[in-house]
């Protein structure tokens, strides 16, 4: 801890004797998912204060998305297709730091069976994040499974409003885009999974950071750093994997040790060296790896 601590200070004298860009506030908007847990830790542990970081901690993919296009962050968490939207309204914007790739994280639930659906002739409700790569996830099982000729009910909600659906109440056909760990909620509701990103859907999904080439610059050295603190957090849940569970579980909707480990299983942590296959499907993906940390 006192290394820890003594590199954070030598990081905020560095930042203070920098130009001006540098001396400020750095707001980063970041969602509930498993694969941001790295930067809850570092907010709970104080690491982020004497870097002159602040965490704006949002609910929904559309309102981290929104609070961006607003001006009210400086970079957002969020996988490529959110990425893929904004840069064609913001042709600067890059990924300057990964996190993980879903593994099983991001699922498709319902309350029937795929056969069921593929029989039914009634109208089917989808409920999602419509400006997210959870519109991705539908398209693609709907594609998969051959459902395209079934009229399909599109609903927009966030995942703190699907996550309170109760599988009992429902009548007609339901599918959800949804992920950890709202997932988790909604099983105990009575649905469960039929497809992921792990078992049934060839999705590359991958979490990252991302801001303008002009903030990455002026914020450089808060951004170098922060690469650091994540990768000392991940460090911290390797180690003693139940203190960091209780440190960032305030933010995980209050999954039980064994809920939160075994969710960890559904992604792969891919904030170190990544794989040559990886880098091509990203770029396959108009994911660019040039700025990464």
């Amino acid at each position: 801890m006192y290394k820890k601590l003594l590199l954070i200070f030598i990081t905020m004298f560095s930042l203070t004797s920098c130009s001006s860009p540098q001396n400020e506030k750095l707001k980063i908007s970041t969602t509930t998912w498993i694969g941001y847990s790295p930067l809850f830790y570092a907010k709970e542990k104080g690491w982020l204060e004497p870097l002159n970081i602040k965490l704006l901690h949002v609910t929904s993919l559309s309102e981290n998305l929104y609070l961006y296009q607003a001006g009210k962050s400086d970079a957002f968490v969020g996988t490529q297709y959110e990425y893929n939207i904004l840069v064609k309204q913001k042709d600067s914007l890059i990924p300057v730091m990964l996190f993980d790739r879903s593994n099983g994280g991001d699922v498709i639930m319902s309350n029937v069976s795929v056969e069921e659906l593929q029989k039914s002739e009634k109208t089917v409700d989808a409920y999602l994040e419509m400006d997210s790569v959870n519109n991705t996830l539908i398209k693609d099982f709907i594609k998969k499974y051959g459902l395209k000729n079934k009229t399909i009910n599109y609903i927009n909600r966030d995942q703190t409003q699907i996550s309170i659906l109760d599988a009992k109440n429902i009548k007609k056909p339901t599918i959800i885009a949804t992920y950890i760990p709202y997932g988790i909620a909604l099983q105990k509701q009575g649905f469960t999974n039929i497809a992921s990103t792990k078992d049934n859907l060839d999705l590359l999904v991958v979490d990252a950071l991302f801001t303008t080439k002009k903030v990455f610059q002026n914020h450089k050295n808060q951004f170098t750093a922060l690469k650091k603190l994540v990768d000392d957090a991940l460090a911290a849940l390797e180690k003693n994997p139940k203190e960091f569970y209780e440190t960032v579980n305030p933010y995980m909707l209050e999954l039980s040790y064994e809920e939160f480990t075994n969710s960890l299983k559904d992604i792969i942590w891919i904030n170190k060296k990544i794989s040559a296959e990886l880098e091509r499907r990203m770029k396959e993906s108009s994911f660019p790896s040039r700025h990464l940390i």
